[in-house]
C-alpha cells in the first residue's frame, strides 16, 4: 500500500511538473547578421498557440520596436473560442504590424470565420506570397500554406530575393524542397511542438532549434501551445525575438 501511494505521488507530481512547463512563457532571443545597408530589424514569432491564451505580461516585457509580428500557423483549432482569439490578436497588436501565416489546425475554428476575424483586426495573410517590410535593404517575408504545392512554392518566392528574405512555412519539412532552388536568409517552420512530451533527447518530433547554415539561418520552435493534452516535458514552450543586423559586407 505504501509502495502504491509513492507511486501515486511520484506520478502526480511529475503530471504537475509537466502541467507547469506547459504554460511558461519564454521568449527566445536570435541574431541574424546580413550583408547590406547598416540596419536593424527585429521581429517577433509565435506559432501553435491553439488554445492557449498570450500571457500579457510576456508580451509587455518586450521593450524593443517590432517591424513585424508573425503568427507561424495553428494559431487555433476547434478547442478555440472566441474569447480566446480576440485575446491573442490584442496581445499580438500591441507589439506592431502583424501576419499571419496558415498552419494544419487553423482551418478547424472556420475558415471563413478566421479570415474575417483577421481582416476586421487588420492583420495580413501572407498566403503562397510575399510581403516587403519597411526596410533599406528590401526585407521581405514569403510565407506558403501548410500544403503548398509546387506552383504555390514558387509564387511566394518569385518576387524575393535570397539575401533579404524571411522565408515561413508552418511545417519545417517543406524545408528541403525550398532550399533547392531557393535559400532564404532565414528560414522559419514550427507545427512540431518539439515532440512536446520527450524523455531527454528522445520524442517523436526533433526538438527546436536556431541555427546558422553557412551563409543563412534556420530557425524551427517548440511553439507557445499545446495539442491533445495541456502537457510539456523537455520541449519547452516559446515565442521567438529575432533581431536582423544588416552590416556592408557582414557575409564576407
Amino acid at each position: 500500500m505504501v509502495i502504491i501511494s509513492i507511486i501515486g505521488i511520484a506520478c502526480i507530481s511529475v503530471l504537475l511538473y509537466m502541467y507547469k512547463e506547459a504554460h511558461e512563457n519564454n521568449i527566445r532571443s536570435h541574431e541574424v547578421k546580413a550583408n547590406g545597408d547598416s540596419e536593424t530589424i527585429h521581429l517577433f514569432f509565435i506559432s501553435d498557440t491553439h488554445a492557449r491564451k498570450i500571457n500579457e505580461a510576456m508580451i509587455d516585457s518586450i521593450d524593443q520596436n517590432i517591424q513585424a509580428v508573425l503568427i507561424g500557423g495553428d494559431f487555433v483549432d476547434r478547442r478555440t473560442s472566441e474569447d480566446t482569439v480576440l485575446h491573442n490578436i490584442r496581445m499580438l497588436k500591441k507589439l506592431g504590424p502583424t501576419y499571419f501565416i496558415w498552419g494544419n489546425n487553423d482551418v478547424e475554428f472556420g475558415e471563413q470565420k478566421l479570415r474575417q476575424l483577421l481582416k476586421d483586426h487588420q492583420i495580413h495573410i501572407i498566403e503562397n506570397g510575399s510581403i516587403k517590410l519597411e526596410s533599406k535593404n528590401d526585407m521581405s517575408v514569403s510565407a506558403v500554406s501548410y500544403r503548398p504545392g509546387e506552383q504555390n512554392i514558387q509564387r511566394a518566392i518569385e518576387q524575393c530575393e535570397e539575401k533579404n528574405t524571411v522565408f515561413i512555412a508552418h511545417n519545417p519539412e517543406l524545408f528541403g524542397k525550398v532550399h533547392k532552388q531557393f535559400q532564404p536568409l532565414l528560414s522559419i517552420g514550427a507545427h512540431l511542438h518539439g515532440g512536446q512530451i520527450r524523455l531527454g533527447k528522445f520524442g517523436l518530433q526533433p526538438h527546436g532549434y536556431f541555427k546558422k547554415i553557412k551563409n543563412r539561418y534556420e530557425l524551427v520552435s517548440n511553439g507557445y501551445g499545446t495539442t491533445l493534452v495541456p502537457l510539456r516535458l523537455c520541449a519547452k514552450p516559446e515565442s521567438h525575438f529575432i533581431t536582423i543586423k544588416f552590416e556592408q559586407d557582414e557575409l564576407k
